[in-house]
């Protein structure tokens, strides 16, 4: 089997970033001493394309990405569980009962649509903050 161009093109990024197994980079090293062009490419730290290498992250950078993230979602439990709390006082029923037997269900709110109104106003921003953050761990 013939080793293309284009597959030691697809293999370079492991290569480079020292991710590749002791049988790629051999391949990848028989290839280049067969292309001085490629070779010359490789050895100025730039890719097939021109365009120049990334560095290598930080060591730490995974760290404080799964920091980052894990407080991320600590937030987005808090404002699923503030939403909730704030949308059921907004929409809080009044029940009323005579002789044993419910008279009159109300909602709260259409009695006291100041105080209560806030409540949903609220528990709707903390709702759009919520979903925005959801859709943004999940990308």
């Amino acid at each position: 089997m013939k080793v293309t161009r284009e597959v030691i093109l697809d293999l370079l990024p492991l290569y480079l970033a020292g991710e590749a197994s002791p049988a790629t980079r051999e391949l990848v090293e028989e290839y280049l001493a067969q292309d001085p062009e490629l070779a010359r490419q490789v050895q100025s730290s730039r890719d097939p394309l021109g365009r120049a290498m990334p560095a290598a992250p930080a060591p730490d950078l995974e760290v404080q990405m799964l920091s980052r993230t894990r407080r991320l979602i600590a937030l987005q439990r808090w404002l699923f569980g503030l939403a909730i709390g704030f949308t059921a006082i907004g929409l809080a029923l009044r029940v009323t009962f005579h002789d044993g037997r419910i008279s009159s269900v109300n909602l709260v709110v259409l009695e006291h649509q100041a105080e209560v109104g806030v409540f949903l106003v609220i528990g709707a921003a903390l709702w759009v903050v919520y979903f925005t953050l959801k859709r943004r761990l999940r990308t």
